[in-house]
């Protein structure tokens, strides 16, 4: 990644100690310190829609409780996803369209076209070649031996799960997560300073890429992947030729089916070394796997927002929003909403109605691979239960620095096989 995109030393101060109008959650370096959740509950208990006037990202309001998210997210008509879903606005102005920053009827065409390709059928006739690659992966990894999880199994299982989902060339993989990380280091994402050179440099090189991908598979029949499947459709077949376009949309796919998935990897090991009697309830009952990786979903919060655009004047949660107001969702929030979820700062594997969380979103928006990322996990725990006895957290993980992308660059581990 960018040298725009390391650690900076910034001072976090206490959020009760400030005036709550002063409240800017959009600072990425709050949730690389992993010291946001006292901003968000101060919002949710003193001011659920939140109005911060003045920010690196401009005006925006705040949206914390489960409820208001939810309302927001379900009514696309007065909250509009265009022109972008980041709550800060590029300051080059470059904004790729994608179908999840659209409004129906355009949103609708581009998603329809794609779906199949994360369908359940499809799904069912992946199980076998993830879980085959998981043990691969697995098994070559070292024993008693203190390595990075990052690398050698979060990114490297969810950039061979999407180079099939793109029926990508197996031996150039590694370019998606690349691209992916080049994608989200962005001044949009709270990036102060990113290299807008360096970023289109590889950026054409990916769009030049998928380009020859994409006139292979126009030329081939049908398949299901992703490509394919929109070279194909009579209403994106001609995405080609619009570059910025094929540009978002693969921008979209890769990172939708690559940060979200590699980061929930990393935060269950995590998880379950914070709340060790949840790894014990693990070990002693493996039925609880599906279950866990909901709860794993909703306590990681991958992407912890996504923003509107008020398209009228609307009230919400008492506040008055004005036309062309930015609105900004906040799912990590949501997520710890004590009002819904019970105990919700702590991480529960057993713990009811698991999935009723806000991380994949709501209405027409909701997470299109949702299914993908919920079997990756599936899959990958009934694999690390079936080897080892303990991955053992060795420090405390180093995090991206980002606030739109909740993730992990560094997690030291040691494997204990099973005796």
């Amino acid at each position: 990644m960018a040298d725009t995109a390391q650690s900076i030393d910034v001072e976090i101060p206490d959020p009760w100690d400030l005036p709550l109008e002063t409240l800017d959650v959009s600072k990425a370096e709050l949730f690389q310190q992993n010291k946001h959740w006292e901003y968000f509950r101060r919002l949710r208990q003193e001011a659920p829609v939140h109005y911060c006037p003045d920010s690196a990202v401009g005006a925006y309001w705040s949206v914390t409780k489960y409820n208001d998210i939810i309302a927001v997210d379900s009514n696309h008509k007065v909250f509009s996803s265009e022109p972008s879903i980041a709550i800060g606005d590029p300051s080059d102005g470059f904004t790729p369209p994608m179908f999840i920053a659209m409004d129906p009827p355009i949103h609708d065409v581009q998603r329809k076209a794609a779906q199949p390709a994360v369908a359940p059928t499809q799904l069912s006739e992946l199980e076998a070649l993830i879980r085959q690659r998981v043990g691969t992966i697995l098994d070559s990894l070292p024993v008693n031996e203190q390595f990075n999880w990052v690398d050698k199994v979060s990114i490297e299982l969810t950039t061979q799960m999407l180079a099939t989902l793109f029926d990508f060339p197996f031996e150039d993989r590694h370019k998606l997560p690349f691209w992916s990380d080049v994608a989200t280091t962005t001044d949009a994402a709270g990036i102060v300073g990113a290299d807008m050179e360096w970023r289109m440099k590889h950026l054409t090189e990916c769009v030049t890429y998928f380009t020859r991908l994409w006139h292979e598979r126009a030329a081939e029949p049908q398949k299901m992947d992703f490509i394919s499947l929109l070279a194909h459709s009579p209403e994106t077949k001609d995405m080609v030729n619009n570059p910025m376009e094929l540009l978002g949309n693969l921008m979209l796919l890769i990172v939708g089916g690559n940060d979200t998935t590699r980061n929930s990897i990393s935060g269950g090991v995590y998880f379950l070394n914070k709340f060790p009697d949840q790894y014990k309830k693990l070990k002693a009952n493996p039925s609880l796997i599906p279950n866990m990786v909901s709860e794993i979903i909703r306590y990681q919060t991958p992407l912890p927002h996504m923003r509107r655009i008020a398209t009228e004047d609307t009230e919400l949660g008492g506040q008055s929003i004005k036309k062309g107001d930015k609105v900004v969702m906040w799912y990590v929030s949501g997520n710890r909403d004590e009002d819904v979820i019970d105990r919700a700062d702590e991480f529960l594997i057993d713990r009811d109605n698991a999935r009723r969380h806000v991380s994949f979103g709501f209405g027409i928006h909701r997470c299109m691979g949702n299914r993908v990322a919920e079997m990756q996990l599936r899959i990958l725990w009934e694999e690390i239960l079936k080897r080892f006895e303990q991955v053992e957290v060795m420090a405390e993980p180093e995090r991206v620095l980002s606030n739109f992308v909740l993730g992990y660059t560094d997690l030291q581990v040691v494997l204990h096989p099973k005796t």
